[in-house]
């Protein structure tokens, strides 16, 4: 009988790509209309370099990007391009079609749900506040908390250990199969890819499901449940 659902935050929940690449197009032209001479193309090439380089959550990536391209931090700048990155990430910071009113059919199932993310602990609740999802998840597991990335079993233990749930009790819902999918297989976490999220152009899976709409998890669930019921 499953009991618990997984749900990876990024590209699984929200468009966290869709969110990331409008904020920083927004920064651009701030920057440039705050002096910033430099083609726009060429600024967001630099900002995604550093990206690749300190990882997608780092904070500090408009200081470096104008040490690089002016020699120091120019502050009315830097202060132009964060404003306008907030911004433009409250009004991109969107649920995937079909998410609330999923995990709104999940728990009236009396399903445990619960969220693990890469994602450091503040920039993960900050997320989930800003979709209004804090109250909806019985554990959340960022990166602090466990100290691994996935496909490390560490976190999918973490969740598993605080909510007494056994792996064949629990499903995984994510968009990176090397971590997600793998990460989840490994314990015996059954596994279902969240192709409408995937970023790597994703051939086969390895997923026990794929789906293209969040909803099908209620059909996966239901289906799975009574087999074991009928078993």
């Amino acid at each position: 009988m499953i009991r618990l659902i997984i749900f990876d935050l990024d590209n699984t929940l929200t468009d966290f790509m869709k969110m990331k690449e409008d904020s920083v197009d927004a920064a651009v032209k701030a920057m440039i209309d705050a002096g910033l001479d430099f083609p726009q193309e060429k600024i967001r090439s630099e900002i995604f370099n550093i990206y690749d380089e300190e990882g997608i959550e780092h904070q500090k990536v408009f200081n470096k990007l104008l040490i690089k391209l002016v020699g120091n931090v120019d502050y009315r700048m830097l202060a132009a391009g964060i404003v306008a990155y907030r911004k433009a990430r409250e009004a991109a910071l969107v649920l995937y079609p079909h998410v609330h009113r999923t995990l709104l059919a999940l728990i009236k199932k009396g399903l445990k749900l619960a969220v693990i993310s890469d994602a450091p602990r503040q920039e993960a609740w900050m997320r989930l506040c800003y979709l209004q999802l804090q109250h909806i998840f019985e554990v959340v597991v960022a990166f602090e908390d466990s100290g691994e990335h996935k496909p490390s079993p560490v976190p999918f233990r973490m969740v598993l250990d605080r909510l007494k749930i056994e792996p064949h009790e629990a499903l995984m819902v994510g968009d990176w199969p090397a971590r997600d999918i793998v990460g989840a297989s490994e314990l015996g976490i059954k596994t279902v890819f969240a192709r409408y999220g995937d970023t790597f152009g994703t051939k086969a899976s390895g997923a026990d499901y794929d789906i293209d709409d969040i909803y099908r998890l209620t059909g996966i669930i239901d289906k799975l449940n009574d087999l074991q019921a009928k078993g």
